[in-house]
This record gives structure tokens, C-alpha cells and sequence, in this order.
């Protein structure tokens, strides 16, 4: 009696513990390394301002020799406006003869201009014939996404990549063109988004069906606060994303990514989001895929990473020798994994049959004798039997060397929702949540893919506007556009 009223105590103190690290603490489990870069930033300031004070006209031209000899070249497709800085007179100073050009110095510089509004004028001449009295000839009009509407289709873009990319709501960007002499209300940009979204919609269907084509995904789902108006609060909705990325074991498909909105969590969402995938389906411990598995040919491979969490929640709570072994256990098996990133399916299979099977088939064994001396009511005997009650799952990457050891491909995709729910705070309605899937999935895809997402979406929206072949909507996915090569930092 005593001994179950201690390991209750414990239990409970662990929730406690639990608790208060997700209300006060750090979440992450690996290093901040975004606060380190602040802390950084601030440190790199103030020896920039203290140079600017001491150093002498000597040592500053000498840190601009060394800074124009190690910085990488302006990218070339930047408009150059040139400015010539030539003597006053070719008048030789000496004998007063003329002097001739022997060279120049040139410099380039990264110039700013702030984005600012322009106003497109388009006109129509009317032509009529004197003699016909009633014809009358005029060039057709353009179509538009707004018919009488004031956006190009780059306005547009502009603005749905300021809401779902750079996670900047509405009335924030409202609030910006403001500044530039340009009133135009949240509501009028909320209808652009809205009617962008319903053009968008067979493009994001035609993503996730070739998502769903793959013999390989990864799934999990984040919330999405939904405004209820008939309650006077929020209800919960469910972003659910699909997510494809062979690139670790260097696959052909392109990387991509569906977002899907659903009113609930239960197990029929991703029964029907997922209809007609066959293949192995890689998620978290969410129990709505094991019944997708058993009514469907869909084999689930479970995550290490969320396995792991559980320990490292207990290790993070005070002395914890089973969890942290564990851990130590767990983070082998990760280091093998970083050796063979990169590599070929086969490569990596051959690397994990030799060298990490061995470490996983004695880690089960030890897990079983560990919960075997422990109270069954703890939190350590919880994240053991979270581990073997998935065991099948967690080996299936020594089986395949397509399959990755965890589901962080699909938490990565998801940081760009929770980034925008923060910002957002919540969709209007189940609609503007099924906007925000749309959209987000074309812009997340764009990112992955290097595609560069504001001149993707203008020219989608123009080509559907002026009616793009239903037929022909493998053209409008982002895998058809061409990437963004990458560049040297020039400073």
C-alpha cells in the first residue's frame, strides 16, 4: 500500500514537473539555437559600434581591403544603376597636357528601395466607323481574378505570401500600406485571399493526389483555432499535413507538402484525406493511423523522436539513471543516421542491418527488464510501454532504407503553421481554415522545393485566370517552375 502511494506521489509530482516545464520552460529538446543567435546578434552589434569608435583611418581601410577580398559577388540579375565619380579636369596638373584613361576602380554596393505602390494604366481605344454607324471595335480586356477590381495578381501574391509565409496578418499588412499613402481595409484584403484561395483549389487537390501516388509519407496534425461565432469563442480544428521528402536517401520525387483542414481529430479524417495511398505512412503515436493501417495497405513506421521525448521530459526532472541510459541508448542510434544521410536506399539499409540492428535488438530487451522493476503506475513505465507497444513500427527503418528514423520531416512542415496561428491568433471560419491549408500547402511546397513563392503564385493566378486546361494542372504544381540557385553570402 505504501509502496503504490509513493509511486502515485511520484507519478504526480512528474505531471507537476511536466506542467510546469511547458508553462515556464523550454520546449525544444535540442539547443535554443535561435535565442543563441539573438545573443550573438547583440554581441556582434556592440563590437561593431566599438570599432566605429577606436579604430584609426589605418585599420579601417585595412578591415575594407580584407571585407572586399572575402565577400562573394552581388547576384547578377540585380538591376545596376551606374554612377560615374570622374576628375574635374584631364588637364595634366604637371605640364598641362591631357591626360588619357589608363583604368578605372569600380565598387558595387546593395542598394534598398523600399517596396512602394505603382498604378498600372491600361486603355482601350474605341474605334467606329463613319460610314457604319454601328460599329464599334475595342481590344478585349484582360481578364482579371477581380473582375473591376483594383489588384494585379501580384498584389495578390504579394499579400499571400505576407500572410502565410512571412506570417503577417492582415491587418498588420493593412497597417503597412497605410504607411505608403494607400488605404486599403482588412476586409478588402481578406476578399482577395478568399477568392485567390477558391482559384487556388484544384492546383492544392492535384498536390495532394500526387502526394498520395508516393509509395512514402509522412503524416501528423497540429490545431487550428477556428472563430465560433454562435459560442462567442474558438473551436478546434485540425490542420492535418501530408508531407513527401525522399531527399535524405536521394529518391527522385520532389519534396512537397498538403495541408488539409478538418472540424475534428477523429480516425475518419485521414481514412478519407488518405484514400487510395498504398505504401508506408510515417507518423507519431496518433491512433487514428493504426485504424487507416488496419482498414487499408498502409504499413506504419513510428517515430524514435517522439520515443525519445518521453525519457528526456523524465530526464529533465531530476535524476532519472533508466531515462537517461535511454537516452544515451537512443542517441546511437541517431548518430548512425547522420553517417548515412544523404546516401542511397541500399547504402543505408546495408549501414543499419550492420551496424544498427544490433544496438535495437538489445535496447528491447533491456526496455522489458527495466519495466519489469519499476511500479506500473509511473511516467518511466508510461515512455516504455509508449516504446514497445510500437516496437514493429520503430524497426521498420532497419527494413527499408527509404524509411527515416523519425517523423521530424513533417513537424519542420508543420513550424510554419504554428508560426501564423501565433501571429493569426485563429481562422475566421472552417472556410478561411481550409484557405489557409490551400494556400499554405502551394507556398510550403515553393520552399522546399527552392521555387520562389511570390512570382510562383502571380503566375498561377494569371494562368488559371486566363484558363489554364483543367487537363493540364501538373503545369501549375511547384515542381514545374525552376528553382532558385543557391548564393554565397555577399557580405
Amino acid at each position: 500500500m505504501l509502496l503504490a502511494e509513493r509511486a502515485e506521489s511520484e507519478r504526480l509530482r512528474q505531471i507537476i514537473r511536466e506542467l510546469q516545464r511547458h508553462r515556464f520552460g523550454r520546449r525544444a529538446e535540442s539547443l535554443p539555437q535561435e535565442q543563441l543567435q539573438f545573443a550573438l546578434e547583440e554581441a556582434e552589434q556592440i563590437e561593431a559600434a566599438g570599432l566605429a569608435k577606436t579604430e584609426s583611418p589605418v585599420e579601417r581601410k585595412t578591415r575594407a581591403a580584407k571585407r572586399r577580398a572575402n565577400r562573394g559577388a552581388l547576384p547578377t540579375h540585380l538591376p545596376r544603376i551606374e554612377t560615374v565619380i570622374d576628375v574635374a579636369s584631364t588637364t595634366c596638373p604637371g605640364c598641362f597636357g591631357t591626360l588619357h584613361r589608363i583604368g578605372e576602380d569600380v565598387s558595387e554596393r546593395l542598394d534598398i528601395v523600399p517596396a512602394q505602390f505603382r498604378v498600372l494604366v491600361v486603355r482601350r481605344p474605341k474605334y467606329a466607323c463613319r460610314t457604319c454607324e454601328d460599329v464599334v471595335l475595342q481590344a478585349p480586356a484582360a481578364a482579371r481574378l477581380i473582375e473591376g477590381g483594383l489588384p494585379t495578381e501580384a498584389t495578390i501574391a504579394q499579400v499571400l505570401v505576407s500572410k502565410y509565409a512571412d506570417h503577417l496578418p492582415l491587418y498588420r499588412q493593412a497597417q503597412i500600406y497605410a504607411r505608403q499613402g494607400v488605404n486599403l481595409d482588412r476586409s478588402t484584403l481578406a476578399d482577395w485571399v478568399g477568392r485567390a484561395a477558391f482559384l487556388l483549389r484544384p492546383v492544392h487537390q492535384r498536390l495532394l493526389d500526387k502526394l498520395k501516388a508516393s509509395s512514402k509519407l509522412f503524416a501528423d496534425e497540429t490545431t487550428a483555432p477556428v472563430l465560433d461565432p454562435g459560442r462567442g469563442r474558438t473551436k478546434t480544428g485540425q490542420l492535418f499535413a501530408y508531407v513527401r521528402d525522399d531527399r535524405p536517401w536521394v529518391g527522385s520525387d520532389p519534396p512537397g507538402v498538403a495541408y488539409v483542414y478538418a472540424p475534428d481529430r477523429k480516425a475518419a479524417q485521414p481514412i478519407a484525406h488518405l484514400a487510395g495511398f498504398r505504401g508506408i505512412l510515417q507518423v507519431d503515436g496518433y491512433a487514428g493511423y493504426k485504424v487507416l493501417a488496419d482498414r487499408s495497405e498502409v504499413r506504419l513506421a513510428f517515430c524514435w523522436s517522439h520515443v525519445r521525448r518521453h525519457f528526456y521530459e523524465l530526464a529533465q526532472g531530476g535524476p532519472a539513471p533508466i531515462a537517461s541510459e535511454a537516452l544515451v541508448r537512443i542517441a546511437a542510434l541517431y548518430r548512425i543516421e547522420a553517417d548515412i544521410r544523404g546516401r542511397s536506399a541500399e547504402e543505408r539499409l546495408a549501414v543499419r542491418q550492420e551496424r544498427t540492428r544490433p544496438l535495437v535488438d538489445t535496447l528491447q530487451p533491456w526496455l522489458r527488464e527495466k519495466l519489469s522493476l519499476i511500479s506500473q503506475k509511473t511516467k518511466l513505465a508510461e515512455a516504455i510501454r509508449y516504446a514497445l507497444s510500437r516496437w514493429a513500427g520503430l524497426c521498420l527503418f532497419l527494413e527499408d532504407g527509404r524509411v527515416e528514423i523519425d517523423n521530424n520531416a513533417v513537424e519542420r512542415a508543420i513550424r510554419p503553421l504554428a508560426l501564423t496561428r501565433k501571429n493569426a491568433l485563429f481562422a475566421g471560419s472552417d472556410g478561411g481554415a481550409e484557405h489557409w491549408a490551400v494556400i499554405a500547402s502551394l507556398i510550403e511546397t515553393c520552399k522546399l522545393r527552392d521555387v520562389e513563392p511570390h512570382g510562383y503564385l502571380a503566375d498561377v493566378i494569371t494562368r488559371i485566370v486566363n484558363d489554364h486546361p483543367q487537363s493540364r494542372l501538373d503545369e501549375l504544381l511547384p515542381w514545374a517552375y525552376p528553382t532558385t540557385p543557391k548564393l554565397r553570402a555577399v557580405a
